[in-house]
């Protein structure tokens, strides 16, 4: 039975709740990346003790032993999970980073995605974060984000929590939660090509987009000490992309800062950010 869910439209966050089942341990299909652009090595994924990693050293980790009361998932089992229901779906996998913090307890992933037809022609592509923890610091999730090439910004939005209950029907009910999950993430995807035109379209003058950036601060998309370094991208941007004053390239320029961030907080930010933007622009995406 697939599992029931809610929207809460305040945080654009999609809570999915299993329902028990019977465990299963399944064996999924290798997936392989072509070699055509190498991962990347973006700063946010080794903040705060972070380590990148290669696929089969993440398969290794040790996942650690279930209580009665608390089932965790192996970083593995979603990862596989995650590409093979993407592909599943019709996206192609074009290349992986892994990630992990606090003795490999915490786990972010980014996977670089298109679809047949997308060929990435203005300066970013599509990925999707993962993220999972042995450690009850937060639930596993996914979610949809684009990489801007010229600079390696990750920006993400519309978590969707992969909510379980810690029990040892965890890993049978993965599947269902995960094919949810993944149907709603390619529409966000799609949904993220018109919110970054609006942002192009944005017009910003000196004043407008100052103004942005305090409001930046009042929504805690970034913080005052950021002030500075968003100014200093803004008013002289080291790629010629962002040369436009317009919406696009403020949001690089606030972007630029998450990379001093955790993958963790980088997403609370984004969505906050976009927000912000969102109303600036004009963009009405469908919840």
């Amino acid at each position: 039975m697939l599992a029931p869910c809610f929207h809460n439209q305040n945080t654009n966050m999609i809570h999915v709740i299993d329902e028990p089942g019977t465990w299963e341990a399944d064996v999924l299909p290798a997936v392989q990346f072509p070699a055509a652009r190498p991962a990347t090595r973006n700063p946010m994924l080794l903040h705060c003790g972070g380590q990148v990693i290669e696929r089969d050293a993440l398969f290794g980790i040790e996942t650690p032993r279930p209580t009665q009361t608390w089932f965790p998932l192996p970083h593995r089992h979603l990862v596989e999970e995650v590409e093979n229901q993407l592909m599943d779906a019709g996206f192609n996998l074009l290349c992986s980073t892994h990630a992990i913090s606090h003795d490999g307890n915490r786990y972010f992933g980014v996977l670089e995605v298109s679809l047949p037809g997308n060929f990435q022609e203005n300066g970013h592509g599509w990925v999707v974060g993962l993220r999972n923890s042995h450690d009850k610091t937060f639930p596993a999730g996914i979610v949809a984000g684009t990489r801007v090439f010229v600079c390696d910004n990750l920006s993400f939005s519309g978590l969707i929590q992969i909510r379980r209950k810690h029990t040892r029907f965890a890993v049978r009910d993965l599947r269902q939660l995960t094919a949810r999950a993944v149907g709603q993430l390619g529409e966000r995807l799609v949904g993220m090509e018109a919110r970054i035109t609006a942002y192009r379209n944005l017009r910003l003058t000196d004043s407008r987009a100052h103004d942005l950036v305090i409001r930046a601060t009042d929504c805690r998309a970034i913080t005052p000490s950021q002030i500075p370094e968003v100014l200093a991208q803004w008013r002289n941007s080291a790629h010629a992309e962002f040369a436009p004053r317009n919406g696009w390239s403020l949001w690089n320029a606030c972007s630029e800062v998450f990379k001093s961030v955790n993958p963790h907080t980088a997403i609370a930010r984004c969505e906050a950010l976009h927000g912000l933007f969102d109303g600036a622009a004009g963009v009405a995406l469908a919840s």
